[in-house]
């Protein structure tokens, strides 16, 4: 089952009279590949930058402007728009537009329909993206507009600092359409199953120090563990990511702890774990690092090098002992890439480390595991049940977990 919030969800854009009006085409297409329902607003200064139809192509759903409050819905377009919006969403909001929200002047279809969505925390939320040039956004005025928007509840995204429309540099540019995406997806996934949960999730592969230019790691990619972290945060979570510096960019939402070595790795996620209801190991922790990194560069002496290596903590172990304890987190997930006897080496690592669910992969398949968007994986779990699943994205994987970890939660 898919853990996407944006599914379906019926999205109202508002667009204004600004440069980067282009970017909100960009934005509509987005959330539309994401699965929202996006229906369009163009101010009549909007429509001078961009037409509606540009909407309409990419959307494939209405695109709205002041013209249609003459037509036969004139009475209850604003109010039907707003009773069947999830979210409005104003990018790019002009400082014009800023102040008609602030005041409270209904003289557009988009005012209008901003004034019927409501305030609060029983009604859909409104995301602000401000974009303007000059000084405008740091006047007073837009300042003091943006302040009672934000204490009414509404979010504000931007602006970015950077070069602007008349050529000047300053803050001002529109906060760019995957970012403004992220928020979208982070907000309208508050109130889902694991909604009050804190989840800590490792992803990447740790690195350790040889000398001060080498290091011994593996080929983790961290792709897997991101893939649990959004799947985690669309279904509500309090979600802290510990990752290695490999790992791809962060989902907007998560807390985030950098982390190099396994040692490193070990003190993050014990000290996090106190707090945590859930624990998903999917990070790939060195077993064994150097007894002692060189101080200065190791030079190329002869044909062979010697490392002497010494072992790292089991930090899934160490959690298993804390937990004896503090009882926390109530469930905590492992993985397993095995190049051999991958269901008897993952049975035995869920039982040594008092695992409730561990996810095994080959990662000997080139189609499956490191570095490549898809996995081949089993989950096992402490109740003796065993599910293989297909060929799946790391997506899919990431929320077949998330709904097996709903269920354990449900359960117990």
């Amino acid at each position: 089952m898919s853990t996407n919030p944006l599914n379906q969800k019926h999205i109202l854009l508002g667009v204004t009279g600004s440069i980067a009006a282009y970017k909100a085409a960009d934005l509509a297409s987005q959330l539309t590949n994401a699965g929202a329902l996006v229906d369009t607003i163009l101010t009549r200064a909007g429509t001078q930058f961009i037409t509606p139809i540009t909407f309409q192509s990419v959307t494939g759903r209405n695109a709205y402007t002041d013209a249609d409050l003459w037509g036969t819905q004139a009475h209850v377009l604003h109010v039907g728009l707003a009773r069947q919006a999830d979210m409005l969403v104003i990018a790019p909001a002009t400082a014009t537009t800023i102040a008609r929200l602030a005041h409270g002047t209904a003289d557009d279809l988009l005012s209008l329909t901003a004034l019927a969505l409501g305030t609060g925390e029983s009604f859909p939320p409104l995301l602000i993206a401000p974009a303007m040039d000059g000084n405008m956004y740091s006047h007073p005025a837009t300042q003091a507009n943006l302040q009672v928007l934000i204490e009414r509840g509404a979010i504000v995204i931007g602006p970015e600092a950077g070069h602007l429309a008349s050529g000047l540099v300053g803050k001002g540019r529109m906060t760019e359409p995957a970012d403004l995406l992220g928020h979208i997806r982070y907000l309208l996934s508050r109130n889902g199953q694991l909604k009050g949960k804190v989840v800590v999730i490792t992803a990447g592969g740790t690195q350790e120090a040889l000398d001060p230019v080498r290091v011994l790691t593996n080929r983790s990619s961290g792709k897997q563990g991101l893939a649990l972290v959004q799947a985690a945060l669309d279904c509500g979570a309090d979600v802290l990511l510990i990752a290695t510096p490999v790992a791809p960019s962060t989902p907007i939402g998560v807390k985030h702890i950098q982390v190099t070595s396994a040692r490193e790795m070990e003190h993050a996620v014990m000290q996090a774990c106190t707090q945590a209801d859930v624990l998903i190991m999917a990070a790939a922790v060195a077993d064994f690092r150097p007894a002692a990194a060189a101080s200065q560069k190791i030079k190329k002496q002869g044909n062979v090098l010697a490392i002497e290596l010494e072992a790292t903590t089991d930090i899934l172990k160490a959690v298993a002992q804390q937990r004896e304890q503090s009882k926390r987190p109530r469930v905590v997930i492992g993985f397993a890439a095995e190049t051999e006897n991958l269901l008897a080496n993952a049975q035995d690592k869920l039982k040594s480390k008092g695992l409730n669910l561990i996810v095994a992969n080959d990662v000997s398949s080139p189609e499956s595991g490191f570095s490549v968007d898809n996995n081949r994986v089993t989950l096992l779990g402490a109740d003796g049940s065993v599910e293989t699943l297909p060929l799946m994205s790391k997506t899919e994987v990431a929320e077949t977990v998330i709904n097996k970890l709903i269920m354990m939660l449900n359960e117990g």
